[in-house]
């Protein structure tokens, strides 16, 4: 009784980890490699259709129109952001309610 007990479970077992295992594989692999095949389409056709100028870096004339020390203050400030946090402020009555007291 044990033995026969111990072989359906058994059965049972395979039975559905092979049913588990059946449903996790792809139905075909023709619509696998055809949806592989187009993976990225969007993004680079984002990509695309949002830049100006596709040659830019290649373009080695230096840029005109700002001078040397407004261009070295610019970077100067810029570098500076990074090492001063912003000043914070307090803000109250954030919630919409406050206290009166008489």
């Amino acid at each position: 009784m044990n033995n026969a007990i111990r072989l359906a479970g058994t059965s049972i077992a395979i039975t559905t980890t092979a049913v588990l295992l059946a449903a996790c594989s792809a139905l075909s692999p023709v619509e696998t490699r055809e949806l592989d095949a187009r993976f990225g389409d969007a993004v680079r056709q984002a990509r695309a259709q949002q830049t100006l100028n596709p040659e830019a870096g290649r373009n080695t004339d230096p840029v005109s129109g700002i001078d040397g020390v407004a261009a070295q203050n610019t970077i100067d400030e810029y570098q500076k952001s990074f090492k001063e946090p912003p000043r914070t402020f307090n803000v109250l009555g954030i919630g919409g309610t406050t206290t009166i007291t008489p």
